[in-house]
């Protein structure tokens, strides 16, 4: 199998190095991530300024790794078009610290640099650890991050598509078990902190916290609450069919 794994935390960061580890028993890992971290780039590619891509040795047993000035998107995007020089068989993003749940789906860029393989016909897989922790353990999320790639490629699933998989803080007895999930609903209550420089001058620091909306226990947030790791099936098509057949009725439109 031809992976091509890429992430929004950096190439260096601890995530990705223990999920090149684990993907590595199924294949032939490329690495291809952004220089520093670019969380939060959502789906935004670079157009003002050149890339640079730059190949680096990576603390983990891959076929290359580079690192690039660019966003998760970006890294995908060139990779797919240039870099490898083959289509892989599975792009996988991650791990990324923090979870990537409900509306925060919109705003990640590891799932970002997922969909980029979606895009292009090719089953794509996002991963992510329910912890901030600067020392979190990304061990029992890479394990559970292959074991789905390799069950799901195994099994068929449908390509041109991202499975969203987000994991439990929990050492792996602990895990529940895995749970297929739809995207759930959280209301943030977000504040943005105004301070000023040493200038004098306004700036602002967002914060907020998520209050779940939807208690049923096949959306994603509920499951990883409840200690399972969500699998979401994601596809780029975000048509609202049911809108059109509706507004065709309202609008008296054929």
């Amino acid at each position: 199998m031809q992976i091509l794994l890429c992430n929004d935390d950096g190439i260096t960061a601890p995530g990705i190095i223990a999920l090149a580890v684990a993907l590595s028993e199924l294949g032939q890992v490329t690495v291809v991530a952004p220089d520093v971290e670019r969380s939060a780039a959502s789906n935004s590619i670079t157009l003002s300024q050149p890339l640079r891509v730059k190949e680096v040795k990576f603390p983990a047993p891959v076929a290359k790794a580079f690192a690039v000035s660019g966003t998760p998107a970006d890294c995908a995007k060139i990779a797919l078009a240039n870099l490898l020089g083959f289509r892989p068989d599975v792009v996988v993003s991650g791990i990324n610290r923090g979870p990537n749940l409900c509306v925060d789906i919109f705003y990640s860029g590891t799932v970002a640099a997922a969909f980029e393989g979606a895009f292009k016909g090719i089953p794509s897989f996002a991963v992510s650890l329910d912890s901030y922790n600067a020392d979190a353990d990304y061990s029992v999320a890479a394990e559970w991050g292959a074991r789905c790639v390799s069950q799901f490629i195994a099994a068929g699933a449908p390509p041109a598509r991202v499975y969203n998989i987000n994991v439990p803080a929990l050492p792996s007895e602990k895990i529940a078990g895995m749970r297929l999930t739809r995207a759930g609903k959280v209301d943030y209550r977000e504040v943005y902190d105004h301070r000023l420089d040493p200038n004098g001058r306004s700036y602002y620091w967002i914060q907020g916290w998520p209050e779940i909306g939807d208690t049923n226990p096949d959306c994603d947030i509920v499951a990883v609450r409840d200690g399972f790791v969500s699998v979401t099936p994601l596809q780029p098509d975000l048509t609202d069919f049911s809108a059109i057949n509706e507004l065709k009725k309202l609008l008296a439109l054929s």
